[in-house]
């Protein structure tokens, strides 16, 4: 190989590395010469005496698998990779696999060996001749599953378990389009509009998956599949104006549908008037309980195969499927087994998520442009950015290095970032797993993709690398846990519920590597039309994929309108960029020093000064200071009721003292169990001046959940009122406020309380909401609440 390299920007070790990872084995040059100029002889060609010595690698020979079962993993390899031929030496993240391409290889590895193959086995043996040893000495050692074969049916044939989300999120309101996957094709040309109907019939035929509806049969939600005759796709041919078009198109795949009483599925036909060159737009839309984004590239390669075989008067000569959707479905709940038996698939799987997200928080806090709405609208918008070549070819070698892939290293990076901008440590984000590790689901139309959640701890003092080898173990893991539906966990996890949000995650990152579709038809010029997305399922969303044109990777971000803006969402993404480029640079730098600043971010900052700081001090003369500002003005409005700041400080005073002179003081807790009041207020200023910390309890919780927080924060004393004292466990003394006789009002200091208070003490107590587990207390120090009351 002789490469020309005008700006010496190529060196021999870098070439030689690129080639190694790019081509099989047998291909690697043994020898490369970097030049800055090629030499050229006086007739122009290449002048081989005037190049200078070669510089030989110590490239391996290519060796061909010899064994059964070296022959099938480089049969699998080259059939998942699309590439000729693999070598015994050839290593499987060399030739272009990732973590998700990972999971489908070791799927159709474990059916052709009938044996179990984790995902972790081809990270730890990556070439054909190592996973071959391993898989050897782990023979018989996995869980054996059922074939995916096309047998019986029951008369009623039930739901996959990921539809039964979708048909909820349906019928919630039907006309809402947010799960709808739609693809448009431009079609330049003499069309046969009388074959292209045809064609979408033959679809239909070929995929029960879109004749399918999703009725309620007496509380058992089934999938029903109707005759091909009976299904109309409404292909109808409508004339819309240029200036329409994109808007017309847009409103078509938007509209809903009502999936229990029709197959979800609309095809429509656009010509664009007043065109000399007949052009027209294919518009198919799928709701998502009928497909999946993968399904999109079978489902263009089968209307193109079945078109060009109707122009000939002739039927589409595909090959049979060997399984349909509702084959799948019945498989897959076989295979998964109840979550009442213990010894099941499903069962195990829910044990480790179940432990793997305890205590995860409801909701990833990020700074937002806007408060979030009691319910998402769903309404998204997205920006599209190109990591270069460069970068991602550095990225890539680092994770080689370190036997991880590209996408563990984007997650890492993700995860310090939200880290960064949450202020939170605890990162749980989603990825899609394509769900389609059987060969036989290869050309199926349907919804086969799971969500995993990749709960990431992140320590601000470790360096990238790291990181990094904890993301290695984490993704791993739930790959291997990667077969009970997410919706199955959430309803065994039961997560709070809310429109809010979305459940254990609200940040989607995904690697879409699609199979790109050949679309050749006869006389016409076809091209993909790029629909926009106006839809966000999540606060964000991060979807990468090859760039094909520049080598380096497509990121596209789609994010939630209600919650941010676009220069919030452009911000975010390149500090994203900064922590890319810093692992890159120098993956030893601590995460939590990684500059996430632009230029131009920092010089602006450095020109702002603050006030001068002032002394952390507790809460009780915080408010004493506050209340000393201005006594007479109104401090509390309730129900006719107003109540100024000197009356709130001094009939506070006097309850601080009644509790004081029972033992309360600093280091103890004090329940307050009362509704929305002004004594509510005058309780928490009372606890507050004695010293003690407040523990808020909404008197109608259950009493299960009041005794769990009063025993496990050990409160001694409540503050209550008689009107809601009967709600109240009787596991500890509670004071009710109507009936005290309180002591005088003069200001509470050390010299009254039983302990001296400092700003390290505890000031208030909180509970998590338990939807997880028991609650779990939180305790916040006085010095704490100073700052966020200086602030």
């Amino acid at each position: 190989y002789v490469v020309a390299a005008p700006d010496n920007s190529i060196d021999t070790a870098t070439l030689t590395e690129y080639l190694a990872h790019r081509l099989p084995s047998y291909m690697v040059p043994s020898a490369i010469m970097v030049l800055d100029r090629i030499p050229l002889s006086p007739v122009g060609k290449l002048d081989r005496k005037a190049l200078p010595n070669p510089v030989f690698t110590d490239t391996k020979p290519f060796r061909a698998p010899e064994t059964p079962l070296e022959r099938t993993i480089a049969r699998y390899f080259a059939d998942v990779l699309k590439v000729d031929t693999v070598g015994l030496d050839d290593s499987f993240f060399a030739l272009g696999g990732d973590s998700v391409v990972a999971t489908r290889v070791a799927a159709r590895l474990g059916a052709a060996l009938n044996t179990e193959i984790p995902v972790r086995l081809l990270f730890e043996a990556s070439t054909v001749a190592a996973l071959a040893t391993r898989i050897a000495q782990n023979s018989g050692t996995g869980r054996q599953r059922p074939p995916l074969i096309a047998g019986p049916r029951p008369d009623l044939v039930p739901l996959a378990p990921a539809q039964q989300r979708m048909w909820f999120f349906n019928q919630y309101d039907t006309r809402s389009g947010a799960y709808n996957v739609p693809i448009a094709i431009r079609l330049r040309g003499e069309l046969n509009i009388d074959s292209l109907r045809l064609a979408v019939v033959d679809v239909l035929r070929r995929h029960e998956s879109l004749r399918t509806r999703y009725p309620d049969h007496d509380g058992t939600l089934i999938q029903l599949i109707e005759p091909a005759d009976e299904v109309d796709p409404e292909l109808a041919l409508v004339s819309v104006p240029q200036s329409q078009l994109d808007a017309t198109v847009a409103e078509f795949v938007t509209e809903g549908f009502d999936v229990s009483t029709r197959a979800p599925v609309r095809a429509r036909l656009f010509r664009v008037a007043g065109r000399e060159e007949p052009e027209y737009i294919l518009a198919v839309v799928v709701h998502h309980i009928t497909a999946d984004g993968f399904s999109m590239t079978p489902l263009a390669r089968d209307v193109t195969t079945a078109y060009t075989a109707r122009i000939h008067g002739e039927l589409p000569s595909w090959t049979a499927l060997p399984v349909q959707y509702a084959d799948y479905a019945l498989w897959q709940r076989a295979t998964l087994g109840s979550p009442d038996d213990p010894e099941s698939l499903c069962a195990q799987q829910i044990r480790y998520w179940s432990a793997t997200l305890d205590g995860v928080a409801e909701e990833l806090r990020l700074p937002t442009d806007r408060a979030r709405p009691v319910v998402m609208s769903n309404r998204g918008a997205t920006i599209d950015y190109t990591l270069d070549a460069e970068l991602v070819q550095v990225l890539e070698r680092f994770a080689r290095q370190h036997s991880s892939s590209l996408f563990m290293v984007i997650h890492s990076a993700l995860a310090v970032l939200l880290a960064r901008m949450s202020g939170t440590t605890d990162i749980p984000i989603g990825t899609p797993i394509a769900g389609r590790g059987a060969a036989e689901l290869d050309d199926v139309i349907g919804m086969f993709v799971n969500t995993l959640v990749l709960r990431t701890e992140i320590d601000l003092d470790e360096s990238f690398t790291d990181l990094l080898g904890r993301t290695r173990q984490t993704d791993l893991d739930a790959f291997e846990h990667a077969d009970v539906p997410f919706e199955q966990l959430v309803d065994q996890l039961a997560p709070q519920r809310t429109q809010s949000r979305h459940p254990l995650f609200q940040v989607m990152l995904a690697f879409q590597n699609l199979e790109q579709v050949n679309l050749e038809l006869p006389g016409l010029d076809i091209s993909v039309v790029d629909l926009p997305n106006e839809v966000s399922r999540f606060d964000l969303q991060f979807v990468l994929s090859d760039d094909r044109n520049s080598g380096g990777m497509a990121a596209t971000v789609t994010y939630a309108t209600d919650l941010f803006d676009t220069a919030t969402i452009n911000s975010l993404i390149h500090r994203w960029i900064r922590i890319l480029q810093s692992a890159a640079t120098d993956p030893t730098l601590p995460v939590g020093t990684i500059d996430i600043l632009e230029p131009a971010e920092r010089t602006d900052l450095l020109t702002h000064s603050g006030t001068p700081a002032t002394t952390p001090t507790t809460l009780a003369e915080l408010l004493t200071t506050a209340a000393a500002q201005d006594p007479d003005a109104t401090a509390i409005v309730f129900d006719g009721q107003q109540l100024n700041y000197r009356e709130l400080d001094e009939r506070s005073n006097g309850l601080a003292r009644v509790l004081t002179q029972r033992g309360i003081g600093p280091e103890d807790v004090v329940a307050i169990g009362l509704p929305r009041s002004p004594e509510s207020v005058l309780a928490v200023w009372a606890v507050t001046k004695s010293g003690a910390a407040f523990l808020p309890i909404d008197p109608t919780y259950p009493t299960e959940r009041i005794t769990h927080m009063t025993t496990d924060s050990k409160t001694a004393v409540g503050l209550t009122s008689t009107s809601v004292r009967t709600q109240l466990p009787d596991n500890i003394d509670w004071l009710t406020l109507d009936n005290l006789h309180q002591a005088d009002n003069r200001p509470v200091t050390d010299d009254d309380r039983v302990r001296p208070l400092h700003i390290y003490d505890i000031a208030y107590v909180i509970y998590t909401s338990g939807s997880t587990g028991l609650p779990k207390g939180v305790a916040v120090t006085h010095r704490g609440l100073s700052s966020c009351a200086t602030e």
